[in-house]
């Protein structure tokens, strides 16, 4: 998959994981997206590492759900990482 593929996909995913995890965050679509492909990039990390399969083509559905996985869990620790600094 070329860099304009984990661009979109990461925006889509990213905004996927805001509608699955509905809440106030700091941030707006860019970083939105930002978050998005750095989860996608997370996914594929962790889909290797626990699996031995990291993201395969755009259309593939391990693709996604890996993608998403990772974007859940970058956008979690952004809000707790945001909701620190604000208290601060």
């Amino acid at each position: 998959m070329g860099i304009l593929g984990w661009i979109v996909l990461g925006l889509l995913v990213g905004a996927l994981a805001k509608l699955v995890m509905p809440g106030d965050d700091p941030g707006g679509v860019v970083v939105t997206g930002l978050l998005g492909i750095v989860g996608a990039i997370l996914g594929g990390f962790i889909g290797k590492a626990l699996f031995g399969t990291g993201l395969g083509d755009f259309f593939d559905l391990r693709t996604w759900v890996l993608a998403l996985l990772g974007s859940l869990i970058v956008l979690g620790l952004y809000r707790v990482v945001a909701r620190r600094r604000a208290r601060t």
